[in-house]
């Protein structure tokens, strides 16, 4: 078996994924995100063809317009077409409320910095559903800046509840004799 090579991180992704310095970075980029989906979702419960007596007509109407640039050739693939037409929109009403209280979720996440990482992948995953219907908008640039937040998932909630939730749960931060300790098992294992 041939013995592991770990590959240094550079000065600069060392510093944006994983230095506490670059928490102020990342702080304004999570509520730059995070209100962007606080306030859609927010704007969904209240309204009712989102949630409530009519939940799911706005949705459907959503979908039937991907549907209709589907049919078109334009900027809906065939075989999210075929998931819209045969999953979605048969579950519009659950739906509705998924991607309603999810927005919020999401958005409250990212702004109070609570498991950063996973709010941040939830909404990069809107993000992509909401591209593959053909709507634009704000979603590229968002879903760039989620997957940034994923990819920064140690140190972006460091001005946050991250800072004391994620040690709790076992990840990321530990005294550097506990990181070279790890570091040395690792390297004892791999050889």
């Amino acid at each position: 078996m041939s013995k592991a090579v770990i590959i240094p991180e550079n000065p600069v992704s060392r510093f944006l994924f994983s230095s506490t310095q670059a928490g102020w970075f990342w702080l304004v980029v999570r509520l730059y995100v995070g209100y962007s989906w606080i306030t859609a979702g927010w704007g969904k419960i209240n309204n009712e063809n989102w949630v409530g007596e009519n939940a799911g007509t706005a949705i459907k109407g959503f979908m039937g317009g991907a549907l209709a640039k589907a049919a078109e050739g334009k900027d809906v693939t065939s075989w999210y077409a075929t998931f819209i037409e045969n999953f979605v929109i048969p579950n519009a009403k659950l739906f509705s409320y998924v991607v309603a209280f999810g927005e919020v979720l999401v958005g409250l996440g990212l702004i109070v910095g609570l498991l950063t990482g996973i709010a941040a992948f939830c909404g990069g995953l809107m993000n992509v559903s909401f591209l593959l219907a053909g709507t634009v908008s704000s979603n590229p640039v968002l879903f760039i800046l989620a997957t940034w937040l994923v990819l920064a998932w140690k140190n972006a909630g460091w001005y946050g509840l991250d800072r004391w939730a994620l040690p709790l749960l076992g990840t990321p931060w530990s005294s550097k004799k506990k990181n070279a300790e790890a570091e040395s098992s690792e390297a004892t294992i791999d050889a």
